[in-house]
């Protein structure tokens, strides 16, 4: 049997698998060792242990507990609320104010946690009641807050990254750092666009003559600065060189949890053990996907599928930019039925050499790969924000949520095409900051 007719079997074995709703990390390993003992023989096996438990043997995945735990801190305590109600105090003039101050706080509250669904739900819970009670249409008030939540994967530190650098052996720290102006860049744009269509719709949500004082205004300071705090500690142990990527999320733990017990008075054991709970569920999940999609791309590359998918895209003699066309289109597909974290660890070691080949830089392919996940999020069947929000406002039908969440996918996709025709907004401050790459 020829590597494209094994490619096309392990591909619609693969979808099948994973649109029947069984679980990521066992459906991969399913897969990838069925194959394996089909094409190769039990003999093939031998490696299989080792490969799995390979994959996991890397200090640098220390990092994605400590971070799943700033997000699960963070989370479980009143701080989206205070978040989001500061920056409502100063954007309530605003054309559609109280949904921009969600979007507000979605960024900075994507620099604590690294994860899109814990944003989206944290802000969420608050947010959207909040709007429709002020009487925001649900569309733009639910596909806000989902939009919003995937600067969660974008905005650093990110757990997308974290696995985007373990499967390319890139830079943890630049990728991060090129993050940070496409993840302001996406806000913008977020923002823009939730201003225009509310005011032509003539949305007001307060009246003419409703003010804030002053005084409100900067008695709502004091609810950010510990938010700024955190993100300024992890940013200074990361790139001040006092630590590396995984003891600096270690560091954003210990500020987050100090953050919920100072500020907010978390001192009962239930929450922490919900915390605990929730962190150490989340983390071996993740876990597990790693290291069965490491098996997995061990079972593609010995039956020559990634070597011969590889050749077979070189051979296209295509123009470079026509080449990232056709992979942003590949990323957008994968995306609509698989998990992040699943299809980068599956396809970016895939994609590496044939981007590189190009001429493109990994780093700036991390965010671009990055982006096109966070379609994902807010598109069916995975659309994990789709059913967070849903959980949230469930008298709101999902189509309606899909709905408002267009424009802001289009959003999406204007970054990409910003960030090619502008790659330095990726390149930039991690060039700046950590200098250029030797031989790049």
């Amino acid at each position: 049997m020829s590597p494209a007719v094994q490619g096309s079997l392990v591909l619609v074995v693969t979808l099948v698998i994973l649109l029947s709703g069984a679980p990521v990390a066992f459906a991969l390993g399913a897969i990838a060792i069925s194959f394996l003992v089909i094409f190769q023989g039990v003999d093939a096996l031998q490696v299989a242990a080792e490969t799995f438990y390979g994959s996991l043997h890397d200090f640098t995945l220390v990092s994605i507990p400590m971070f799943v735990m700033m997000g699960a801190a963070i989370g479980s305590s009143p701080a989206g609320k205070d978040l989001y109600e500061a920056l409502d105090r100063w954007l309530y003039r605003v054309p559609g104010g109280l949904v921009i101050s969600n979007i507000g706080a979605c960024s900075i509250f994507a620099a604590l946690t690294g994860s899109s669904p814990a944003c989206c739900a944290a802000i969420g819970k608050m947010g959207i009641p909040e709007m429709r009670r002020r009487g925001y249409p649900d569309d733009v008030a639910t596909g806000a807050i989902c939009a919003g939540g995937t600067l969660g994967i974008l905005i650093p530190p990110s757990i997308t990254f974290i696995l985007y650098g373990i499967a390319t052996e890139s830079s943890i720290g630049r990728l991060f750092l090129a993050g940070v102006l496409p993840g302001v860049l996406l806000t913008a744009l977020f923002i823009l666009w939730t201003m225009f269509i509310l005011w032509k719709r003539g949305f007001r949500s307060h009246a003419l003559d409703f003010r804030y004082s002053w005084r409100q205004k900067f008695q709502s300071i004091p609810k950010i600065l510990p938010f700024v705090l955190v993100i300024l500690g992890v940013m200074y142990t990361l790139y001040g060189g006092v630590a590396t990527p995984s003891e600096a999320a270690g560091v954003g733990a210990a500020l987050c949890v100090v953050l919920a017990v100072a500020i907010y008075r978390m001192w009962s054991p239930d929450k922490w053990w919900l915390i605990l709970y929730d962190t150490t569920r989340e983390s071996v999940m993740i876990l597990m996907i790693i290291a069965a999609a490491v098996l997995f791309g061990y079972m593609l590359t010995s039956l020559y599928l990634t070597q011969t998918l590889a050749q077979a895209i070189a051979d296209m003699h295509v123009n470079r930019w026509v080449l990232m066309f056709l992979i942003n289109i590949f990323l957008l597909v994968c995306g609509f039925f698989i998990p992040p974290a699943a299809i980068i660890l599956m396809t970016a070691p895939i994609l590496l050499p044939i981007i590189t080949a190009a001429g493109f830089d990994p780093i700036w392919f991390g965010v671009i790969i990055t982006i096109n996940m966070e379609i994902g999020l807010i598109h069916p069947p995975v659309g994990l924000n789709l059913y967070i929000v849903n959980s949230i406002a469930p008298d709101v039908p999902v189509t309606k949520i899909m709905y408002g969440t267009i424009p802001y996918v289009l959003c999406m996709m204007l970054a990409i095409v910003i960030l090619c025709i502008f790659p330095e907004i990726a390149t930039w401050l991690p060039d700046t900051l950590m200098g250029p790459v030797r031989g790049g």
